[in-house]
């Protein structure tokens, strides 16, 4: 995305007539040559000279009127998630206003996501890439749409273009709620070392630098080694490794990059416990604490291997891109959450080892009549598809037990979609986008013969924004449009539940949302960018969380309702305060007995950061986040206590190459939850049957990090 003030911006959506045939390519030259400017001097140069009397490069980030096509669309450079402490690497997420990150098992593990109302799970209905790459993750074992972020490497974000809503035609499966395309550096001006120390036995290491490597190419090169304890009485003994590599070359025209990565991980995890034992403080003669473990066998060992590469050419009148991803993915996860129900224990083993193939293929085209009504149209193809392997199997202290479930999974998600975007006058514009979207999923049951079989679905999405304005730096924003999540392929051909072997109703292999936003951006003067969004989402099915049974099960309709409002102030040069707001109602779509409330669905969120910029050698940041009440029954009986936690970033450039830095994660050592469920767990000496209630995982006590930061 083209990063311009709000001036610069509304000067090129006021484009006169006579320049509407360039007004195609703006937003890819400028894009492309701030990536580039590096690796190709003299094309950049050129592009500089052409076309800076209409660019005004700013250092942050700009999401004033005239940079998207809705109010809740915007951008996030890398230069402000420098400037704010990074817990875990999914925590660069958090920087979109409304979204919510935590952490309900070992750091290894996909994290926990909320957003609009809705309890994401490890990644379901909020579609994420990194250059490109899906990282959700469809008919997993542990979880639909499971997005493990954790091969993420912060340093190396250049920028985050997220989007909220289905309103957007290149955007498919689990973007319902919203979507975030996270762009890696392919060159870096100085290469650089970090080592960063902290509480809990916390050491990481991570170094990157670009070089040369012939005539017009460039090769980035980086590594992160990692190694954590955490505050747990058992030890979480993380250890992860990283690796990326990335060729890249050509300029605005025209280029390419392929990159690798090799990303290894094990750990063993704390998992959520009962609210009861920790109030008790102590469990069979023992003393039981937040930061205790009824199962220290609980962890996994995942992996992440990938090889991808994009290639792109642009013109006056049109742009093609083309990219492609082939990774092989594994993860062996141990967890139990409900300790003796069942004879034996109730650890229970999830694995998931896949191949994954898939390609995006884009193009671009301008048409302008003698009326002067600019028109972009833009045709593209998607395709992925995965070869799982997947299984369950019950186990006490990582050794099996019973095997419940061992699936072979073939998955093939195709998506065409066009858009034409169309400039009637310079101060309304329109996109009209159509989606076509086709499921393929066979299923071999090694288990039960009765589960095996084949399931397709098609889905139609028609989105449409209308964009009124600007009028004195001010935008109106109106988008609808429908989007989907697909299920589970083993739901699409379930006949007998692998557990209680009870007759069971297979589930749709797509299932629709319905979209609806008004909008409005302003910049009121030089140093304030504003955003406010009404909006709603509708969903045919909710999926509910119900405790890793193998599948995420399908449940009611659902709708939520809510307002965004976004705040982004620079009233001196080197201070930058954001303030952002967010509040859901979310409801089932039916009235039933047992209530209509969404468990889990939070319904107020909010963000406050500030930062000082370089005052003289110094930068500071101080963040703070309220993540509301939320129910978790579905009659609303029992809810969530809320949640409120600041972090700190002191930076002291010491030398023109060394700066130290200061973290500190939940400053005021607030005894907060990361997660909460209500279900039912089962303790020796227990009723058979268990006790249904609150269960919890707490969020880590101050932690204090320093590290030190070293350029050449």
């Amino acid at each position: 995305m083209l990063e311009l003030s709000g001036a610069s911006r509304t000067h090129l959506h006021k484009a006169r007539p006579k320049d509407a045939p360039f007004r195609a390519i703006y937003p890819f030259v400028g894009a492309i040559w701030l990536l580039n400017a590096q690796a190709d001097p003299l094309g950049s140069i050129h592009l500089a000279h052409a076309w800076m009397p209409e660019v005004d490069v700013v250092a942050r980030y700009d999401n004033g009127p005239g940079s998207s096509d809705s109010a809740s669309q915007g951008m996030i450079r890398g230069t402000q998630l420098q400037e704010q402490p990074v817990q875990r690497p999914a925590d660069v997420l958090t920087a979109i206003p409304g979204m919510v990150v935590t952490q309900h098992s070992g750091d290894g593990k996909a994290n926990q996501y909320f957003l609009r109302g809705i309890n994401l799970d490890h990644g379901t209905d909020f579609a994420t890439t990194v250059n490109g790459v899906p990282v959700n993750m469809p008919s997993h074992a542990h979880g639909q749409g499971y997005s493990d972020l954790n091969f993420l490497i912060p340093e190396l974000v250049q920028r985050i273009d997220y989007r909220k809503g289905p309103y957007a035609a290149q955007d498919g499966d689990f973007a319902s709620a919203g979507s975030a395309n996270i762009v890696y550096r392919r060159h870096l001006e100085h290469g650089f070392s970090d080592v960063t120390v902290g509480q809990g036995a916390y050491v990481r290491g991570v170094a990157a630098s670009s070089h040369a490597v012939g005539e017009g190419l460039t090769l980035l090169t980086a590594a992160e080694r990692l190694n954590h304890n955490g505050p747990w009485t058992s030890p979480q003994g993380l250890r992860k490794t990283n690796v990326l590599l990335t060729l890249s070359e050509g300029s605005a025209a025209q280029g390419w990059s392929t990159s690798l990565t090799a990303y290894r991980a094990h750990w063993r995890a704390t998992d959520q416990v009962p609210q009861r034992l920790i109030d008790a403080g102590s469990y069979q003669g023992q003393t039981f604490g937040r930061f205790d473990s009824l199962d220290p066998s609980d962890g996994a060992s995942t992996s992440r291997t990938s090889l991808s590469g994009e290639w792109h050419q642009h013109t006056a009148n049109d742009s093609t891109r083309v990219s492609w991803y082939a990774m092989h993915y594994d993860l062996n996860l141990y967890s139990n959450f409900t300790y003796q129900l069942n004879p034996g224990g109730d650890q229970f083993n999830q694995r998931d080892q896949r191949n994954v193939l898939g390609g995006n293929v884009s193009h671009t085209w301008s048409v302008d009549d003698t009326n002067a009504v600019a028109m972009h149209n833009t045709l593209g193809l998607q395709l992925r598809q995965d070869d799982i392997q997947a299984g369950l199997t019950y186990t006490a202290q990582r050794q099996p037990i019973q095997a419940v479930r061992e699936d072979q999974i073939q998955q093939l998600l195709v998506g065409v979609y066009g858009e034409n975007a169309t400039t009637w006058t310079s101060w309304f514009k329109t996109v009209t986008g159509l989606r076509f979207d086709q499921y393929t999923g066979h299923v071999t049951s090694a288990m039960l013969a009765d589960n095996s079989g084949a399931h397709q679905s098609q889905q139609i999405s028609p989105k449409f924004s209308a964009i009124f304005g600007p009028w004195q730096d001010t935008e109106l924003f109106f988008n609808i449009g429908h989007g989907f999540h697909s299920n589970d392929a083993r739901g699409t051909t379930a006949k007998i539940d692998p557990q209680t072997l009870q007759p069971v109703a297979a589930v749709p292999g797509l299932v629709r949302s319905l979209g609806r936003e008004v909008g409005i951006k302003a910049q009121p003067n030089a140093h304030w960018q504003t955003s406010l969004a009404l909006w709603q989402l509708q969903f045919d099915s909710e999926l509910l969380y119900v405790g890793d049974k193998g599948n995420t099960q399908a449940s009611r309709a659902s709708q939520r309702t809510g307002v965004e409002w976004s705040n982004h102030w620079t009233p001196q040069e080197h201070w930058v305060l954001d303030a952002n707001m967010a509040w859901t109602r979310p409801r089932y779509a039916d009235n039933q007995a047992s209530g209509n409330f969404i468990p889990n669905a939070v319904q107020r969120v909010a963000s406050l950061s500030a930062t000082l910029r370089k005052n003289g050698p110094w930068s500071v940041n101080l963040g703070l986040r309220y993540i509301g009440s939320a129910a978790l029954t579905e009659d609303n009986r029992i809810r969530s206590a809320a949640n409120i936690s600041t972090q700190l970033r002191v930076t002291r450039q010491m030398d023109p190459r060394l700066s130290v830095s200061m973290d500190v994660m939940n400053l005021a050592n607030r005894m907060n939850q990361d997660i909460q469920y209500v279900y039912t767990s089962r303790l020796i000496g227990e009723p058979l049957a268990g006790v249904n209630g609150l269960h919890v995982h707490p969020a880590e006590p101050r932690t204090v990090r320093l590290t030190a930061h070293y350029t050449y």
